[in-house]
């Protein structure tokens, strides 16, 4: 039977590198990402070399009606999904008092609304096709309190809370769920920018989404709960245990003010 992964965010940054890496393993994709982002060339670009079938939805995953479009989609066109990666996230740097009201609440219905609901609409059909597995791409930001970051940083401990809890319940169906907390990754120019003038710690924690891309899918196929790849960033981890909340509070403030001012 013939089954397929299904990866949101797919036209960029991580999930570009996350739909390369499947499709080098000979899995069937299904893309979702934005209009407009280049998701039909990439889609061409697998089919024509990696030998795979593709399918592709450009959607807007801020709107509630697009996970049930997706829903509709696979249903109609009798897709087993075996594998499910919530990778779509908008990320955010600024103080709360300057965001727009929109834009916060895109984010959250982006980084949280779209990730559950997709999850429960497509629980049905990966129970079908067990051994499945969830991957849901949150961030180390989730552990730690970022000025400029408190958003994201909220979604993202969601996250991770909500695909711990869930990997539990779902144990004895047949269905893991696997959550990576990436530091920085090198995903657009101004990232790869920001990264490199940021203090050593930082630089060194940073990862290429081609390398991230494949730790994500190793450690989903073998299972895993919660990875933070990465050496550094497992030292920072540990670290946070360690150090007293002033000397923490010191360095987070610090890093925050080495970011570009926005234009």
């Amino acid at each position: 039977m013939k089954t397929y992964i299904l990866i949101t965010g797919a036209s960029q940054g991580l999930g570009k590198a996350l739909a390369l890496e499947c499709a080098t393993r000979k899995m069937n994709l299904i893309l979702i990402a934005l209009p407009h982002s280049g998701l039909g060339t990439l889609s061409n670009f697998i089919e024509d070399n990696f030998n795979v079938e593709v399918h592709f939805m450009e959607l807007d995953l801020s709107a509630t009606k697009s996970c049930y479009e997706i829903f509709n989609y696979v249903s109609d066109n009798k897709l087993q999904i075996q594998y499910l990666v919530n990778n779509a996230g908008v990320l955010s740097r600024g103080m709360f008092n300057d965001l727009s009201d929109d834009f916060v609440l895109k984010q959250i219905e982006v980084n949280v609304t779209t990730p559950t609901l997709l999850t429960k609409l497509l629980l049905d059909n990966l129970k079908g096709n067990r051994p499945a597995s969830i991957l849901n791409i949150s961030s180390m930001a989730g552990f730690f309190a970022l000025p400029k970051k408190q958003v994201y940083g909220a979604t993202k401990a969601y996250l991770t809370s909500f695909s711990k809890s869930l990997n539990k319940e779902l144990k004895n169906d047949g269905v893991s769920v696997t959550t990576i907390c990436p530091g920085g990754l090198n995903t657009t120019t101004r990232l790869c920018y920001q990264n490199r003038i940021m203090g050593w710690v930082t630089r060194k924690s940073v990862l290429n989404p081609e390398e991230a891309a494949k730790i994500a899918i190793d450690s989903m196929l073998c299972r895993k709960k919660v990875i933070v790849p990465g050496f550094v960033n497992k030292c920072l981890m540990a670290l946070d245990w360690i150090l007293p909340e002033a000397i923490k509070d010191w360095l987070t403030i610090r890093e925050i003010n080495k970011f570009p001012k926005p234009i």
